[in-house]
């Protein structure tokens, strides 16, 4: 269930949760602020759309039936590219050990939702530039 659109901004962004009325209305948010956006529904799914697609942001659930999005985080990583990723925890999990584990898992990022799309971005530039800064060194 992918829906590419045409776009001028040149990221491409995964959104993965089970919860399939919160992953289509955040990945037609960010159709709307031009971004390229594949959408999955489980972590095996999305596992296949980044083999398959190369994105560069994953926006990832924890809390899935199946493969969790630990577990999803860890796969996504031993993939061709896959240190390359931006991968950003989008849970309902905020303790200090939850956002502790999604370290230890691979993760850039750990954000609480609700999230306000501009605080999404945000933290989505930052970790960007982070990255990049990172690289150079």
């Amino acid at each position: 269930m992918t829906q590419p659109v045409e776009t001028t901004n040149n990221q491409s962004i995964l959104v993965v949760d089970d919860n399939v009325d919160a992953a289509l209305t955040l990945s037609m948010l960010l159709r709307l602020k031009k971004y390229t956006v594949q959408t999955a529904y489980s972590g095996q799914q999305a596992l296949q759309m980044a083999e398959a697609q190369r994105p560069q942001v994953v926006l990832l659930d924890i809390s899935m039936p199946g493969l969790d999005g630990y577990d999803t985080c860890r796969l996504l990583r031993q993939q061709p590219a896959g240190d390359e990723l931006l991968i950003i925890a989008l849970t309902g999990y905020g303790q200090e050990e939850d956002r502790q584990r999604t370290r230890t898992a691979g993760f850039n990022g750990h954000l609480v939702k609700p999230v306000e799309l501009d605080v999404l971005l945000k933290t989505m530039t930052t970790l960007q530039q982070d990255w990049q800064k990172q690289q150079r060194e």
